[in-house]
């Protein structure tokens, strides 16, 4: 029993660490923001443990593998008129059309409605439960540490 949680705890540590893009253009006060929210999301997402990231002053974080990875900052992405807004424990959501249509594609989920924007990035094999995971998981650091501007028409 003890040898399996050791080789447990060995292959959860042998992951390598998940190359996170911080956004070029935050002003200094968005890279406060973004820092307070990454300091505080949470070590869990579901059943996903959070991942080391490089560089480790990126502005976002990782859980899983393959890894579910947030972003902090950035341009709001062009939405088609059909984009989708869901709402997860008082979180708004755009998801990317591509993903609605293509089960196998990853999911791209964007806070449009916040300053700063947050997007993240959920792994076509971590579907559907993945973006239940992240959605719920990450709201309560989003509603603190971002400005809604808009919720979800």
């Amino acid at each position: 029993m003890l040898s399996g949680l050791v080789s447990t705890l060995v292959a959860g540590c042998s992951a390598e660490p998940v190359t996170v893009t911080s956004a070029e253009d935050l002003t200094a006060e968005d890279r406060e923001t973004c820092r307070a929210l990454i300091a505080d999301v949470p070590d869990t997402l579901g059943e996903r443990e959070r991942r080391d990231i490089e560089p480790p002053d990126a502005l976002g974080a990782a859980w899983g593998d393959p890894a579910i990875v947030m972003t902090c900052g950035g341009e709001a992405p062009t939405l088609s008129p059909t984009a989708v807004c869901e709402e997860a424990n008082g979180v708004g959501y755009f998801v990317d059309d591509a993903s609605l249509r293509d089960e196998s594609a990853d999911v791209t989920l964007v806070t449009v409605g916040y300053d700063p924007i947050i997007t993240v990035v959920v792994p076509a094999e971590q579907r559907p439960e993945g973006v239940a995971a992240a959605t719920a998981g990450l709201a309560a650091a989003v509603e603190e540490h971002t400005e809604l501007i808009r919720g979800c028409l």
